[in-house]
């Protein structure tokens, strides 16, 4: 639903967000878009407007992870509760050891993810395309 060029607001820096939307028919599970270290989890506490409103990403409540790839490259990965959405569950804590598609955490009904990458990442999903975990390639990651 949004693929742009952002400040990611938990590590602070220039970043691509892109957001997936997940209507109360998908399945909600995370999956770590990366192979990393969680370097920190942070939940905010927050408002359940409707998922697919931009301002969902800071206003809904929400828990944000920070993982490092071993080549020092950074991804934020951002669970958003919805309008439905009352409760987000997340397995991982700072210092998990996560490899790129292991489920990390849940969403009850209608939410979103927000993942923000590093500006070298090569985007391969565009506004409208209908995404799959394990399988959809949001973005490649440049060597670091």
């Amino acid at each position: 639903m949004a693929v742009e060029r952002t400040q990611d607001p938990y590590v602070q820096r220039d970043a691509i967000k892109i957001s997936v939307f997940m209507n109360v028919f998908n399945v909600h599970s995370n999956r770590s878009p990366i192979d990393g270290l969680v370097k920190r989890v942070q939940y905010f506490p927050g408002k359940f407007v409707n998922a697919d409103l931009a301002k969902a990403s800071l206003e809904n409540e929400r828990n944000a992870i920070w993982i490092k790839r071993a080549d020092g490259q950074d991804v934020t990965s951002v669970q958003v509760a919805g309008l439905i959405a009352r409760r987000i569950l997340c397995y991982v804590q700072e210092g998990s050891v996560l490899t790129r598609g292991q489920r990390y955490g849940f969403i009850r009904f209608g939410s979103r993810v927000d993942v923000y990458l590093p500006l070298t990442a090569a985007v391969k999903v565009s506004i409208g395309d209908k995404v799959c975990a394990t399988t959809t390639i949001l973005a490649v990651l440049a060597k670091g």
